[in-house]
């Protein structure tokens, strides 16, 4: 329930404390006192969109805080959970500010928050009624919600399969009309792939060739110029006076001086190596020499060769080993490819299975809205025959409709106030009070199905009086048993029956306007209501106050 408003620089109000209780809390007020600011304020705090030119006249914006006492709501435990937020004491504290610039913040005992979360949030805890809902009830789309929620957890456990399955269709029927779109570019993308798989692969090309390739090629260029090079450094080497024989000859002096002076004996060792490195070098020459041949055949192939793996860097890579990766991507995207025609026959059997389970729960769904509508029916007709309309009647029509997320139905109220008259669409019934009492009737018939702990009726009396203004108020005082009320009225037969009782007051101070809010009791109360009655709290009107009171 709501226990505390805080409000400050909303409308007329600079700064206002209203504290409600459980029950029935009537709020009176002469017209234009400020009474419906109070729901606009409720409504801010419960996630409703923000106007800046609420903001008091001078301010720089408005702020907004609501407490609330925590039903035993597990889907509202649930959310709050989700959102990381922990009650305080049992406590909820919903706040909103609006800044003159536009931008408002919401926040959850303090914690900032997505405006949607603040208002997810708010319809768990309250459920507004005023002068617009009377729009919202004439159009059929609300009928099947208030159908559903009456007829409780089967009903919306079902509903929510229902639309779960519908999504998934629905999901899966846009993926396969994707698929079919792309069927063309598909086919050409299968082609470009196979192309260019089997270009890479026919070409069976193995990491480093390239590099191979080009040194072959210089040698079989070069071939005659390189046989004739090594021919002539292998002469330089072996040739008689040629660097062996010299370097033999010196070696031999050296073995001849250390003989006579050791200190020189390293020298002739390392010459003994040079020799080595010679005769080395010289067979290697000759078997270059030897290996070398001019083969123009060859040549024609490695240059071809190399053309084609110039061609392949071309269009795939910088490096073999990027071309043979751009292979292997290729490969996977044309397995992708081809597995498409897979996927979507794997699609229509599940869009198949998907209708099937649809249709099933549909129908099922249907059953119980059908079945239920009666029910429902007779529970709001007798709340009607309480609200003094003994001689209405009210049906619930479910007709059926394409499947959609609801279902395949269609719910539509229809409602006849006299006997002799047809029952017809709500959105014909030309009488305000007639429409109040309808909806008054339908939140007295939820109250046990789908409870909310808080109900703000702002002037559900409009267009009543009489009698019928003391059955909406012993409608409203039983309605208060189960959960809390809130109503803003002009009725004294209403106001009487309530609880707590706050009157709102508009005070004007020089050019400045504020509001106030009074609890009234004993005597002060029999004064507003004396004021609802006659306008002037004359003793006539002061008795019948009391006397209202005293049946209150």
């Amino acid at each position: 329930m709501l226990h505390a408003l805080h409000i400050e620089n909303l409308a007329i109000i600079d700064r206002l404390e209203v504290s409600f209780t459980a029950g029935f809390n009537a709020l009176t007020g002469e017209t234009g006192a400020g009474k419906s600011i109070l729901i606009d304020a409720l409504s801010l705090a419960l996630g409703e969109r923000a106007d800046p030119t609420l903001i008091r006249a001078g301010a720089e914006k408005l702020r907004v805080n609501a407490v609330f006492e925590l039903p035993n709501d597990p889907e509202l435990y649930a959310l709050l959970n989700e959102l990381g937020v922990e009650p305080e004491e049992g406590l909820l504290y919903l706040s909103r500010e609006v800044q003159a610039g536009g931008r408002s913040i919401a926040r959850i005992n303090g914690q900032p928050t997505p405006l949607n979360t603040l208002k997810a949030v708010g319809e768990r805890l309250v459920d507004m009624h005023g002068q617009h809902e009377h729009q919202s009830l004439l159009k059929p789309s609300s009928h099947l919600e208030f159908l559903d929620r009456w007829l409780g957890e089967p009903t919306l456990s079902l509903r929510a399969q229902v639309r779960e399955t519908v999504q998934a269709l629905r999901q899966a029927e846009r993926e396969l009309q994707e698929l079919i779109e792309r069927e063309r570019e598909r086919e050409q993308m299968l082609d470009l792939y196979r192309f260019q798989v089997d270009e890479i692969r026919k070409a069976n090309l193995q990491p480093g060739e390239d590099e191979l390739l080009e040194t072959e090629e210089r040698r079989l260029t070069h071939a005659e110029k390189l046989i004739a090079l090594a021919g002539g450094a292998y002469d330089a080497l072996m040739s008689e006076n040629g660097a062996y024989d010299q370097t033999a000859h010196a070696s031999r002096n050296l073995t001849e001086i250390a003989r006579i002076d050791p200190s020189v004996a390293e020298w002739g060792d390392m010459l003994e190596g040079a020799l080595a490195h010679i005769e080395e070098v010289a067979r290697n020459l000759r078997a270059y020499a030897e290996g070398i041949e001019y083969d123009p055949a060859r040549l024609e192939e490695v240059i071809a060769r190399l053309e084609l793996i110039k061609r392949l860097k071309r269009k795939y890579g910088d490096t073999l080993e990027a071309i043979l990766e751009y292979a292997e991507n290729a490969e996977s995207k044309l397995h992708t490819l081809e597995t498409q025609t897979e996927r979507r026959e794997t699609l229509e059997a599940h869009i198949e299975a998907l209708q099937e389970r649809a249709t099933a729960l549909s129908a099922k769904l249907s059953e119980q809205r059908k079945a239920g509508a009666q029910r429902f029916a007779t529970v709001v007709q007798a709340c009607l025959r309480d609200l003094a309309m003994e001689r209405a009647e009210f049906l619930v029509e479910v007709r059926p409709k394409p499947l959609d997320a609801t279902g395949a139905d269609s719910v539509e109220f229809l409602f006849s106030a006299n006997p002799g008259e047809p029952p017809r669409p709500l959105s014909k019934i030309a009488s305000g009070g007639e429409m109040s009492r309808v909806m008054l009737a339908l939140k007295t018939a939820l109250a046990d199905a789908a409870p909310v702990p808080t109900l703000v009726f702002d002037e559900v009396d409009a267009g009543l009086g009489g009698r019928t203004a003391h059955a909406v108020g012993e409608k409203l005082a039983e309605l208060a048993q189960h959960c809390q009320i809130l109503c803003i009225t002009h009725l004294p037969q209403i106001a009487s029956r309530a609880r707590h009782h706050l009157a709102i007051e508009k005070q004007i101070d020089g050019d400045t306007t504020r509001v106030q809010v009074h609890l009234l009791e004993g005597e002060a109360r029999v004064r507003e209501i004396a004021r609802m009655l006659a306008g002037e709290p004359t003793e006539t009107a002061l008795q019948h106050a009391r006397e209202l009171l005293q049946v209150g």
